[in-house]
């Protein structure tokens, strides 16, 4: 029984290389024949056609081809994906305006404003009552200008010399 199976694996080796190589050898024949590579070539050609004269009659009857079906496919997901941008922009306005966000800034608020509120009457209430400050009042940091009168227009010098004797 053992010497049946390695006849069969022995012939079965034989036979194998044998067949793929005559295998190979006729298809590169075959390819390489002018008239095969150019019923091939007419071939792969006919088809272009006829998926072109298919796409033209479906535009004609007003039926979608599969390249029109793909880019309304992409188009869709594009509007989607945008949509899906919109909707997330509006629950974050929502979620930032709800009504307990909008209480508990209020709320903040005003807790600020009491703040503030304390502090301003307690400086109130440290003033003294009859309006004298305790500390001086600071003095004034620009000087009071005062007008100065003109000489008369006639009185100028004109840089030409004078025939009046100078007034002392």
């Amino acid at each position: 029984m053992a010497d049946d199976r390695n006849l069969a694996n022995r012939l079965r080796e034989r036979l194998g290389d044998s067949t793929e190589e005559r295998l190979g050898k006729a298809l590169t024949d075959l390819l390489e024949n002018p008239v095969i590579t150019g019923a091939i070539g007419r071939a792969f050609d006919a088809r272009e056609k006829a998926t072109q004269a298919q796409e033209l009659a479906m535009g004609a009857l007003n039926i979608p081809s599969a390249a029109d079906i793909e880019r309304l496919t992409r188009r869709v997901r594009s509007i989607s994906q945008r949509l899906e941008g919109i909707e997330d922009g509006i629950d974050r306005i929502d979620r930032s305006l709800a009504p307990r966000a909008v209480e508990e800034r209020l709320q903040a608020i005003e807790e600020k404003l009491a703040g503030v509120s304390q502090t301003l009457e307690e400086l109130v209430r440290s003033q003294p009552k009859n309006g004298a400050s305790s500390e001086p009042r600071p003095r004034r940091s620009t000087p009071k200008f005062t007008r100065r009168k003109r000489a008369p227009v006639d009185k100028l010098p004109t840089g030409a010399p004078s025939t009046e004797a100078p007034v002392q």
